[in-house]
């Protein structure tokens, strides 16, 4: 049996009067794939940054290799061959592939002066340890996210790294990416390194993962081996929660058309026709660079058409930007909610409220705080916003609850038309049920929603009918018993 790499035993962890941590044990095997999995919030950043050394544990036992550490930093934990693949990959955007990778090895070596050609040995070694092929000189900012990734894994193996913990790595990679990944961490796994793999993405835990560890508020719930999990178990390790599929069987009472692209052709897609009918749900699906996003943003007047038409209940419109389009009621819910979606610094109820400050305000624009609070009560409870107050930064919720409050705004103005774009991305397990579960309530209204994602699981359990998209054209539209993966997987 192989010997643990690391072994955490009772870590607890506080920031003030928040328990983070509440003595969680951690071990993984040298050799194996190990997924640490949990909702936003159950303390999965925290046990990262103790094992890195970011953070030091108020109390329990950190080993690595059978020796005790009871001051671990970062530079020890590289050392011991630790290295952390954040979601952003830290990396510097402005350098080239070459000085991306070679920096560390340099500073590390207290070396003063440059010397290219060394720089580019050191680039050449660390992207032959995965067979990645890729333009040393390059600056990094110009490479697709894949690469962006595939470069920190290349600088981590530099160090002799032995754990590579990769923090949430698929969130921005296509299908294809991600089985190259994988096919990357079979490859690691073979020459003995070991990977902590940190999803919550139910079938690429399945298809990559030796074993799990599954962590809710701060506690162990349960690790075992991935073959004593299925689908039903995990989603209920995760969340406390059975998932029984109440409320989201598909609609049966589907009205007139509210939506409708006739030839519509714009930056990153061409020619695009549908209609989108009350009480519908429909899918936009491709692959990233497919056109799906495009659309969604002429449809809400963020990019203008240079053909084609868009009519809204039958009459011809002209989009040219989002104030036009909420007056038509067409509402988005962008990709992006951090940069596109939320003020970030200001609260939770300010967020739900800004679509309303006209309707809250009187003739001379005073705000009436007590329709403006009721606004913003009324939201978070039909959404169920997990919150204590919702005075607090809508920064200091989980992703699921900041979606939610993207939703909850759009929601009050009561459109037409509602349009998502990755509507649960870095969504936990429980939110995106209930993110699900509204949009069939909301259909059911008969309002008129288009999901566009890549997600073909979210798109198989929400959608009505879905439009498949490939190099900015529609290249299917399939609906009813077609409705399925292995059908869609020929479109995209």
């Amino acid at each position: 049996m192989a010997e643990d790499i690391l072994s955490l035993k009772g870590i607890q962890k506080s920031f003030g009067g928040v328990h983070a941590l509440k003595g969680v044990d951690l071990q993984i095997k040298k050799g194996e794939v190990h997924c640490l999995a949990g909702e936003n919030g159950c303390g999965k950043s925290t046990i990262i940054k103790v094992i890195s050394g970011v953070h030091q544990p108020d109390s329990g036992v950190i080993e690595i290799n059978g020796k005790e550490f009871t001051n671990m930093t970062p530079a020890e934990a590289i050392k011991q061959g630790i290295q952390i693949i954040y979601q952003d990959f830290s990396v510097f955007p402005n350098l080239t592939v070459v000085e991306n990778l070679a920096f560390n090895q340099v500073l590390a070596r207290k070396k003063k002066f440059v010397n290219r050609k060394e720089f580019r040995r050191i680039a050449e070694e660390a992207v032959s340890k995965i067979n990645f092929d890729v333009d040393l000189d390059a600056l990094v900012e110009t490479l697709p996210v894949a690469d962006k990734q595939l470069i920190a894994i290349s600088r981590a193996l530099l160090d002799d790294s032995k754990l590579i913990i990769m923090d949430e790595p698929t969130t921005a990679l296509t299908k294809k990416e991600v089985k190259r990944l994988f096919e990357i961490i079979n490859r690691l796994k073979k020459e003995g390194v070991t990977i902590l793999f940190v999803s919550h993405k139910l079938d690429e835990v399945f298809e990559i993962c030796d074993s799990v560890t599954i962590l809710r508020s701060g506690e162990n719930v349960i690790s075992c081996p991935v073959t004593e999990m299925d689908e039903e178990k995990f989603s209920y390790h995760m969340t406390g929660r059975h998932f029984d599929g109440e409320g989201l069987s598909k609609s049966t009472s589907i009205g007139e058309t509210v939506l409708e692209a006739k030839n519509l052709s714009s930056e990153g897609f061409e020619n695009v026709s549908f209609q989108l009918r009350k009480g519908e749900i429909l899918g936009l699906t491709g692959q990233l660079g497919s056109g799906r996003t495009e659309l969604t943003l002429a449809l809400f007047g963020l990019q203008r058409p240079y053909e084609g038409e868009i009519l809204v209940e039958n009459k011809q419109v002209d989009i040219h930007n989002p104030t036009k389009a909420q007056e038509l009621g067409i509402a988005l819910v962008p990709e992006d909610r951090l940069t596109e979606g939320l003020f970030l610094p200001q609260s939770i109820k300010q967020n739900i409220a800004v679509t309303k400050l006209e309707d809250l305000s009187n003739s001379l624009g005073v705000i009436n705080n007590h329709a403006f609070n009721e606004e913003s009560r009324k939201g978070v409870k039909d959404l169920g916003v997990a919150t204590k107050n919702d005075e607090f930064p809508v920064s200091t919720l989980s992703g699921g609850n900041q979606q939610k409050v993207v939703l909850a705004r759009w929601i009050a103005v009561g459109p037409r038309v509602l349009i998502l774009n990755g509507p649960t991305v870095g969504v936990d397990i429980g939110a995106k049920y209930d993110i699900h579960k509204l949009l069939r309530k909301l259909a059911n209204e008969g309002m008129g929603i288009i999901v566009a994602s890549d997600d073909i699981s979210e798109i198989l359990t929400t959608c009505d009918r879905v439009i498949a998209m490939q190099n900015g054209k529609i290249t299917g539209e399939i609906a009813g018993v077609n409705l399925h993966a292995d059908v869609l997987a020929n479109y995209i």
